[in-house]
């Protein structure tokens, strides 16, 4: 009988060993010219996959304007991220989000025009802080703020500006900051999240009580003055 190995499917950051920017051309160029899965692109970007796919699922939020729809998949994958981190163990992901049809020539694009944010930050990582990014109770805690900030990113409020750019950029410093082990980014992702959080959750509660107190003001009956003389005939009264 083989012996069993419950470390198998434990979460596993490699060091990274070569830029994050070039890493995702080089995932662009790889792409074929059909619409491909998200089950493709976990085996195209390999063992580091997990964190380097929650930069290219923000990668599209990095614009004040929402994306209707895509939001809510690609939200619910780094929600599902997330919990893999907590548990330490490779996220399940449902078939139908695996194999869910992103159109390559899209994703090409967005990922070239990503890599040239993700060259910008890579400027400033360099490894710090290790408390924040070793495994052990920090990284749960890590996969709970990836866990929060991908609810935030599904929540559906397209209208609002910057709905999914805050959540989307918390995401983005998180990941790098992981990948790279960069605790700095990581407080910065902590940062943003609550950010997030209070901006699209502010700006929820303030609709909800002005629509209320809209709605209790147009309830609220009219008085009509009792006419008057001088009302009825204002001629007699000048």
């Amino acid at each position: 009988m083989q012996a069993e190995q419950p470390q198998s499917n434990a979460v596993r950051f490699q060091d990274v060993t070569k830029p994050l920017a070039e890493t995702l051309i080089d995932v662009a160029d790889s792409l074929p010219e059909d619409n491909i899965s998200v089950r493709y692109l976990l085996s195209a970007i390999g063992e580091q996959g997990i964190l380097l796919l929650c930069i290219i699922m923000v990668l599209p939020f990095m614009t004040p304007l929402a994306i209707p729809g895509v939001s809510t998949v690609f939200g619910l994958i780094i929600m599902l991220i997330g919990i893999g981190v907590i548990l330490n163990r490779l996220p399940w992901l449902p078939g139908f989000v695996l194999d869910r049809p992103i159109p390559s020539k899209s994703l090409g694009a967005i990922l070239r025009r990503g890599s040239g944010l993700v060259k910008k930050i890579e400027r400033f990582l360099r490894p710090r802080i290790p408390a924040l990014t070793h495994r052990g109770t920090i990284n749960r805690i890590n996969g709970i703020a990836l866990l929060w900030a991908g609810f935030v990113l599904i929540l559906p409020f397209p209208i609002i500006p910057f709905s999914n750019f805050f959540p989307g950029l918390a995401i983005l410093l998180l990941a790098i900051g992981m990948l790279t082990r960069d605790g700095v980014f990581v407080v910065l992702g902590y940062i943003l999240t609550v950010v997030a959080t209070v901006y699209l959750f502010g700006i929820v509660i303030a609709a909800v009580l002005g629509g209320a107190e809209l709605a209790s003001m147009l309830r609220e009956p009219t008085a009509t003055p009792m006419p008057t003389p001088s009302m009825l005939f204002p001629f007699l009264f000048r």
